[in-house]
């Protein structure tokens, strides 16, 4: 009896303990699933937040302007005696440009100069990308396709006198080729333009220019002659107005990629396929986009613009910084400075070589990549064309099939047997092979003349870059891919960092060295995703140096001599407190590269007074509103976090 007596009380004290543990295991239960709950929502509110762009408080130094440029203003304004033209000049100068909207932009600001130069009339310079015999709405003529018409003409009335057209007794002559032409290069001398085209200007009284280089003056002209570089810097950034529908919907891309009140970043990838041919980058690509660069190559050769073999190292050319970036390695370069997957980053430029699958990477590290597409409507877009007459799209049709009795004399027609086997049929061609720009490929070996269809695409390319433009010229970063191919030639990266040196010194730009970039890469290409240390702290340093001073007189020594649009310093730009002398930097033959500006009037350093003011009124901008880590310089923060890296080894990398 006791023995069962203590079973019972074994038993009660069992299912009370039972009854308590499931108690607290609810309990428990209801908690956990409380802040599962809490915990899913906000994850799922921060994934969608970053997909609309919402604003991210992290990171802030890495939006803010560069402290050391914010002396530098805009200021073209001729420092001389500069006499306004005369209509009694020495005639009118004419001029065909030929090439895309960074070719067109850079040849206006050299004809202006050079009619100033040679004190003549120029006639508004006819864009062959925009001639209505391309397709464009007969709404507009080819200069006003792109540029405000009336902006042009009223800005230059103090430096160059530019009529419409030619006079009415002179147009037939122009049509029978009366007039003597000029194809000058872009690397055309004053003293080529004063020796040799002047004396027949003055004898016929007009004369023709073809432009087809980008430009037709050379870039650095004669010290003695600094008003007519800042000519170029009035026309480049004061009269060149795109014109006004441009602008509204340039404006509204920017109000739609800022309306989350987060800053952004844009990206030029340079992927055009004529500079990756003329630098032979063939091999960074594959297959199809291989063959295309190659054939284009072949033909810069026939023509005698390339003096190199057809077949060169792409590896090495890409190490020695003559290649763009892979938008995979723009990635990682930002991701190693820190940007935030949220980053809102816009994809300019009309072409994109190797298509929408050389992004996938990059947008895989940066979901909010966006381009025009992205940010307008069909409409919108339509509208900045115009109206149109319709173009039947471009079509393939296969050709006719032989007859087996043809198949059969080609077959007795081969020569003597034995014969080999025949070869194995062909692979079948499938449509969607042969859409595309790039179809020819699989049955021709030349590439075919372009239809109307791809002529009217070439104008509106111009449209897109002009939009690209804008959006770039405002945005909060500019990062190219490719700038400045060294050939001589303008780009388009090159002239928004130009525009953006001019209109704001101490905007965030990155002038990165190409080599030295690819340099890094070598180093941990077996592993670029998981970088050690060592690694990131070398590309944060050698970018954000890019930023100021040391990347201006890198810039300098490289662009300007080719590109004076892309460095336009220190003839187009002042300081509102001088520079000191230990800072400033001369070239071999004593121009400044560095520092040569000269001091400000007093209306701008007033003017910039107020605006920093103003400045320090919007603190909650991007800049000030830091995490206290962060309100110290990016070197020194670099250096706080990882001051013990360089001295680990490899297999203590907390990274790795």
């Amino acid at each position: 009896m006791v023995f069962r007596s203590r079973i019972k009380w074994i038993a009660l004290l069992v299912l009370i303990l039972s009854v308590g543990s499931l108690l607290v295991h609810l309990s428990i239960t209801k908690s956990s699933s409380v802040q599962l709950a809490s915990y899913a929502r906000g994850t799922l509110w921060q994934d969608f937040d970053s997909l609309l762009g919402s604003q991210d408080f992290r990171n802030k130094h890495l939006w803010r302007p560069v402290r050391s440029l914010e002396t530098l203003q805009p200021y073209a304004n001729p420092r001389t005696s500069y006499p306004a033209p005369s209509s009694a000049n020495n005639g009118y100068i004419y001029a065909k440009i030929f090439g895309g909207f960074d070719k067109i932009r850079s040849s206006i600001c050299d004809l202006v100069t050079i009619s100033r130069l040679l004190n003549a009339t120029l006639i508004i310079p006819e864009l062959q990308e925009s001639l209505r015999s391309k397709g464009i709405s007969n709404k507009f003529k080819s200069f006003s396709y792109l540029y405000d018409e009336e902006q042009f003409i009223s800005f230059l009335k103090n430096d160059v006198i530019v009529a419409k057209t030619l006079p009415e007794s002179l147009k037939a002559a122009r049509k029978r080729n009366e007039f003597p032409l000029f194809k000058p290069k872009n690397s055309a001398s004053t003293k080529f333009y004063l020796e040799d085209v002047l004396p027949k200007l003055k004898k016929a009284g007009v004369i023709g220019l073809v432009v087809s280089d980008g430009g037709c003056l050379q870039s650095t002209v004669p010290a003695s002659m600094p008003e007519l570089q800042r000519l170029r810097c009035r026309v480049a950034f004061h009269a060149l107005q795109l014109r006004s529908e441009i602008q509204v919907l340039g404006k509204k891309m920017v109000d739609r990629l800022r309306r989350s009140g987060q800053p952004f970043l844009s990206y030029h990838p340079g992927l055009v396929r004529d500079k990756l041919a003329y630098h032979g980058c063939a091999e960074l690509f594959q297959d199809l986009h291989s063959e295309l660069i190659q054939y284009r190559r072949a033909q810069m050769i026939k023509q005698k613009f390339i003096s190199e073999e057809l077949i060169v190292d792409s590896h090495l050319r890409r190490d020695n910084g003559l290649c763009p970036l892979m938008p995979e390695e723009v990635g990682i370069l930002l991701k190693a400075l820190g940007y935030s997957q949220k980053a809102i980053i816009y994809l300019a430029g009309s072409e994109m070589f190797g298509g929408h699958r050389v992004l996938i990477p990059l947008r895989a590290m940066f979901p909010n990549l966006v381009d025009r597409t992205s940010l307008c409507s069909t409409e919108e877009l339509s509208e900045l064309v115009g109206p149109e007459t319709p173009l039947p799209e471009n079509t393939y049709e296969m050709p006719p099939r032989k007859s087996d009795k043809q198949l059969k004399e080609e077959w007795n027609k081969a020569g003597p047997r034995p014969r080999p086997l025949p070869p194995p049929p062909d692979r079948p061609i499938y449509q969607h092979e042969k859409e595309g720009w790039s179809g020819w490929l699989t049955e021709n070996d030349t590439e075919p003349i372009p239809s109307p269809m791809d002529l009217r695409n070439q104008a509106h390319r111009l449209l897109w870059d002009a939009l690209d433009f804008v959006v770039s010229v405002e945005a909060d970063v500019f990062l190219p891919g490719f700038n400045n191919d060294g050939s001589g030639l303008p780009d388009f990266s090159s002239l928004v960092m130009g525009q953006r040196l001019y209109e704001r010194p101490s905007s965030r730009t990155y002038r990165l060295d190409r080599k030295v970039i690819q340099e890094l890469f070598n180093i941990t290409r077996e592993d670029m995703y998981h970088p050690n240390r060592n690694w990131t702290v070398r590309v944060r340093e050698h970018l954000n140096s890019s930023l100021g001073e040391s990347g201006l007189i890198r810039q300098s020594m490289l662009s300007k001599p080719r590109l004076f649009l892309s460095h336009p310093l220190p003839e187009c730009s002042c300081r509102t407190s001088p520079l000191e002398e230990s800072r400033q930097i001369r070239s071999d033959d004593g121009r400044f590269l560095y520092g040569g500006e000269d001091e400000c009037p007093k209306w701008i350093k007033s003017a910039g007074v107020e605006k920093s003011k103003n400045d320090d009124g919007d603190q909650p901008d991007y800049e000030h509103d830091l995490l206290p880590e962060q309100s110290e310089t990016e070197e020194e923060f670099a250096k706080s976090k990882v001051a013990s890296a360089f001295d680990q080894d490899e297999e203590w990398d907390p990274n790795d």
